[in-house]
């Protein structure tokens, strides 16, 4: 029928859109994964920065990953998506890396703030000392945090989808027909919890940046000086920024798939899940843009493609 027809080509739609944006940022993110893995094998150590830089590339890789099969599953094979336990686990996975993603990214915001901005302040000083010893720590604890997160998210949604069981001549299999507002409004407050708190950090991090950046700036006019470490404030600063903004799209978009997802709307949840597809990837993207080596070794890569396309022609 044409209803059927129309739904066929916008479930293809859909994952050739999702499909596109998922292997574009893992790509991105497992070249981030490969320079800093090789760097470590030839030096030997790490600093904090590629710490950071590595586990939020390999977190985001399987974010996109686990978003790609959930969202292949239920546009393609709904059915297959509520065989039990596999809506639960993927739900959960979503939540865990997801939980890691944001962590680790305010654990970087946070570390370009303490690392680059300068105040009197003893607290800050000793922050400051410190923060090549407390970044371990920080990425190790986002860890267990972030799997009890992924555990609440289970057991939210498995109690949620238990009150709907239907038993079957395949086994069980949870009802398509579940409410939901009683599906997702648990899920929703517990992640909600994780945006707020990520984003106070994010915001007091950009904030204390920007007037560190300020002020040192007007010190340089007052005594017409200049400084090496302001190229470091302002790369830290555009950094900080965009992931600031982008942050805020993605709150913003958060709490509108929310409001859609209650209402059942799936035509506007298509549009909404593009743009929050590109996130992981496009802020990925910057952040090899502001890292020389990284940046280094992406030029190199296309210089090479380049010329291979060049010599075929």
């Amino acid at each position: 029928s044409p209803h059927q027809a129309n739904g066929t080509s916008y479930a293809a739609t859909a994952v050739a859109i999702v499909t596109l944006e998922a292997f574009a940022g893992m790509w991105i993110n497992a070249f981030i994964v490969s320079v800093i893995c090789m760097a470590w094998i030839q030096m030997k150590s790490l600093n904090s920065n590629e710490k950071i830089l590595l586990l939020l590339g390999c977190s985001r890789f399987w974010y996109l990953g686990i978003l790609w099969v959930y969202s292949f599953l239920s546009e393609i094979y709904p059915k297959y998506l509520y065989i039990h336990p596999l809506l639960p686990l993927v739900v959960s996975a979503h939540g865990f890396l997801n939980c890691s993603n944001f962590w680790v990214s305010t654990c970087l915001c946070v570390f370009y703030c303490i690392k680059i901005a300068n105040f009197s302040n003893s607290v800050f000083i000793y922050l400051k000392v410190k923060i090549d010893t407390i970044v371990p720590h920080l990425l190790l604890g986002s860890l267990p945090f972030s799997l009890i997160v992924g555990i609440l998210v289970y057991d939210v949604t498995e109690k949620t989808l238990c009150k709907n069981l239907n038993l079957t001549r395949q086994g069980i299999i949870w009802k398509t027909s579940i409410t939901v507002v009683a599906h997702f409004s648990a899920n929703y407050f517990i992640i909600g919890f994780l945006f707020a708190t990520s984003f106070m950090a994010v915001t007091f991090s950009a904030l204390l940046l920007l007037f560190s950046l300020w002020r040192h700036k007007r010190n340089i006019q007052t005594n017409s000086m200049k400084d090496l470490s302001m190229d470091a404030h302002i790369k830290a600063m555009k950094s900080i920024l965009s992931f600031f903004v982008m942050y805020n799209i993605h709150l913003i978009f958060f709490i509108v798939t929310m409001v859609y997802t209650l209402k059942g709307q799936n035509d506007v949840m298509l549009l909404i899940y593009v743009f929050l597809y590109a996130f992981p990837g496009v802020h990925s993207l910057i952040l090899i843009c502001s890292n020389p080596k990284l940046e280094k070794s992406m030029l190199s890569i296309l210089s090479c493609v380049n010329c291979k396309v060049c010599m075929k022609q």
